[in-house]
Formats: structure tokens, C-alpha cells, sequence
């Protein structure tokens, strides 16, 4: 019998910006993740998120967070760094 993974979306949420985005994000921009990048988020920051997003939407966990289902993670902008808060939320199926 085919072993069953459980999915989860995933939401990401701005918790820390510093200086001046170029996207534009702020405290508390919030999007839930699906297939491709959501409107309105910057295209680097989805695809440095991209990695922590996988492993929270297939019920991983990133043993240097203590709360399995939230991750916190930087964009690559090193001179105005925005935090993403990721947290697994609404189970989507079982494959």
C-alpha cells in the first residue's frame, strides 16, 4: 500500500521590516501560500520562502524552530530585511 502524506497551506505573514522594501511590504502583509506566487508578494522573498514553505505544507518539521508548525524566515534584501512568519494552518488533503 502506497504510504499517504498529509498537506497543509500555508500562510506567510510579514512580522519584521526594516528600512525600505522595494515590494512595498509592511508589519502584518499576509498571504496564504498556494501554487504560484501570491499577487502582491515579492518574487525573491517567495522563492527564498519556497524551501520552508515545502517542508511546513508536508507536515516536516525544521528541528531549529521549537514549534514545529511556524517557521521565521529573511528575505535575501540583507539591507532592509523583511521577516516572513510561516505557519502551517489548514490541512488540504491526504495524497
Amino acid at each position: 500500500m502506497a504510504e499517504r502524506y498529509k498537506r497543509y497551506e500555508v500562510v506567510a505573514k510579514v512580522v519584521s521590516q526594516k528600512g525600505s522594501c522595494g515590494s512595498g511590504h509592511k508589519v502584518g502583509d499576509e498571504w496564504i501560500i498556494g501554487r504560484n506566487t501570491p499577487d502582491g508578494m515579492c518574487e525573491m522573498a517567495y522563492h527564498t520562502l519556497l524551501p520552508f514553505i515545502w517542508v511546513l505544507a508536508f507536515d516536516g518539521a525544521l528541528p531549529w524552530y521549537p514549534d514545529p508548525h511556524i517557521a521565521e524566515v529573511a528575505c535575501p534584501d540583507g539591507a532592509n530585511p523583511v521577516i516572513f512568519e510561516l505557519r502551517r494552518w489548514q490541512k488540504i488533503g491526504i495524497f
